[in-house]
């Protein structure tokens, strides 16, 4: 694994839901603290590495500045547990995982769950689970909130909290400006997480009824409705 070292600023907004605080950050993952567990969704591992076996050129640095931020975040909030809604992996077993599972090693004492994604095939993959000891559900239930991957068309009476989507914001400026934003959506039942990884497309038309938008820069984190 290549060394890779950058600064990172993590900004935050607390966010309280169901009389849970909740710490939204600039670096697309959300701090639980009365759970002491580091929330998010859609990393795909495994997306570059895939590319690049089908002939699509691929910079290196693209996984190891995602598993940076993220270690950076486990370290900032001393966290013990984290919960991942949705796609972990992206494709086929490929080098990434072996990276992956190498800037795993150093946390002893981390606890992952993952909240099964529509590209985690865990049927080729059940091996390198055991092996990561990740504990796997179709979805998880932490009082108040119930988490899953994809909330379309489902109705639940507890708060979901999900991924999958990638959503974002659209800003336009003077002229033909404009400036997409990766989000947080929450309305009164939902909350969708951004993609954590970086080589994310950003979905700025999926955008639920009555939601209310945290959009944020790498230095801001900011309302918008």
């Amino acid at each position: 694994m290549t060394n890779f070292t950058f600064d990172l600023k993590i900004v935050t907004e607390n966010i309280t839901i169901l009389d849970e605080v909740l710490t939204l950050t600039n670096q697309r993952a959300i701090f639980w603290e009365s759970q002491n567990t580091l929330i998010l969704s859609d990393i795909h591992i495994g997306k570059t590495a895939h590319f690049r076996k089908h002939g699509i050129p691929m910079p290196d640095g693209i996984l190891q500045k995602d598993l940076k931020r993220l270690e950076q975040l486990i370290l900032h909030f001393r966290v013990k547990k984290l919960l991942i809604v949705g796609d972990l992996f992206h494709a086929e077993t490929n080098s990434d995982m072996v990276t992956f599972k190498s800037w795993l090693a150093q946390f002893q004492g981390l606890k992952l769950v993952l909240v099964k994604g529509n590209h985690d095939r865990l049927s080729k993959r059940k091996r390198l689970m055991d092996d990561l000891n990740i504990k796997v559900v179709k979805e998880l239930v932490v009082s108040p909130f119930t988490f899953v991957h994809d909330n379309l068309e489902r109705n639940y009476e507890s708060f979901m909290i999900s991924g999958h989507t990638h959503p974002g914001i659209l800003i336009k400026g003077k002229g033909k400006q404009k400036l997409k934003l990766p989000c947080y959506q929450i309305t009164s039942k939902q909350l969708i997480l951004p993609a954590f990884s970086l080589f994310t497309g950003l979905n700025t038309r999926a955008n639920p009824d009555e939601s209310v938008c945290y959009a944020f820069t790498d230095s801001t984190i900011f309302k918008f409705k």
